[in-house]
């Protein structure tokens, strides 16, 4: 218990949307729960089935979040649960939960992103709306109460747009800052180490198969020492620029040291790794060109084994690339045996 309790904090520190997602499902908990024992000593069951559900609805939601890491799904669920409990409390009550509806239109800004709250909220205030003028009396005493109701509800609504919109674009600014390498806009070391974490829980998850490559830049320290270190930047920008164009958009790649580079394939077997690695060398060997001639690179890879700490895939993938440099450079090896057993394969030169 200790041990999933250190990861839940941890995790509320360093994952800002589950975190959002499990303040406003706690905050919803513990304003609601009370009501929940009120509605039935009053008699209104239905009232307290329907706050009940949506408590229960909540703690599945922030379950399926931590176990997935998937919050957008979990804040949308969380967004119609919010919604139409709120819309039938209203309905049903009157006047009285109409106040609900001020505190629900700040939450369903952070729990969806911007548009989705918007559309969310005109929904909910039309709903209010038509049924108040289709049924006079029974929730506004008269229109003065719905206009009143109506201008200060879309005046929340627009503030909270506003601040939400700038709050998100702010932290994507941020987050990207935090995961990008600035020199070549590939992803760096902290992003891998999430990612590969995210992978080893996507197979024992899925079933799917992960493949990794550790790529180095060969004879490297000879242009910066040949021909300077701009020389030896541009070849670096040059080479990611070349991997993101033949590999696919569910590919990630990360500098993962100086000229080193790590390449996450989801869903990729052992000839789909296969097939990658020679591919990439084919076309860095074609195409990247630096200040001295054409550059080459050596690939170590390995596809992840079945309960493996992302850790242990790393260090051996990190192995391979060094057999292959120590092979002469310009070659791959490849670790693709599912069992503790190494079995290292070794492209030719083409």
């Amino acid at each position: 218990m200790d041990r999933i309790l250190s990861r839940f904090w941890r995790r509320l520190r360093t994952d800002f949307p589950f975190a959002t997602l499990s303040l406003m499902g706690l905050f919803g908990i513990l304003g609601v729960s009370p009501f929940i024992i009120y509605r039935a000593l009053e008699g209104n069951y239905l009232i307290a089935i329907a706050d009940t559900l949506m408590v229960l609805a909540t703690v599945s939601a922030i379950v399926y979040a931590w176990v997935t890491h998937d919050t957008a799904k979990a804040g949308i669920f969380l967004l119609c649960i919010f919604t139409l409990v709120a819309l039938l409390v209203a309905i049903t009550i009157g006047l009285d939960a109409v106040f609900w509806i001020y505190p629900l239109i700040l939450a369903n800004f952070f729990l969806a992103e911007p548009r989705v709250a918007l559309v969310a909220t005109l929904a909910l205030l039309m709903t209010l709306t038509g049924y108040s003028l289709l049924e006079p009396g029974l929730l506004f005493e008269n229109p003065r109460q719905l206009a009143s109701f109506l201008v200060t509800s879309l005046m929340a609504g627009a503030l909270t747009y506003i601040f939400a919109s700038r709050s998100r674009t702010q932290r994507e600014q941020l987050e990207t800052l935090a995961i990008q390498d600035p020199l070549t806009g590939a992803r760096n070391r902290r992003a891998m180490n999430q990612d590969l974490q995210l992978a080893s829980a996507r197979q024992k998850r899925q079933k799917q198969p992960q493949a990794l490559m550790v790529m180095d830049l060969d004879h490297f320290k000879q242009i910066n020492d040949r021909f300077g270190h701009p020389a030896g930047d541009q070849v670096l920008v040059d080479f990611v620029s070349l991997v993101k164009r033949c590999t696919r958009s569910s590919d990630m790649l990360y500098r993962f040291g100086g000229e080193e580079f790590l390449l996450l394939l989801p869903d990729t077997d052992q000839q789909g790794l296969q097939q990658a690695a020679q591919n990439l060398q084919r076309r860095v060997r074609q195409q990247l060109v630096g200040p001295g001639g054409t550059v080459t690179i050596s690939i170590g890879g390995a596809l992840l084994r079945t309960d493996e700490h992302w850790n242990s895939w790393l260090q051996r993938a990190d192995k391979c690339l060094y057999q292959a440099k120590g092979s002469g450079r310009d070659c791959i090896i490849l670790d693709c045996e599912p069992t503790g057993t190494d079995s290292v394969a070794a492209a030719p030169h083409a």
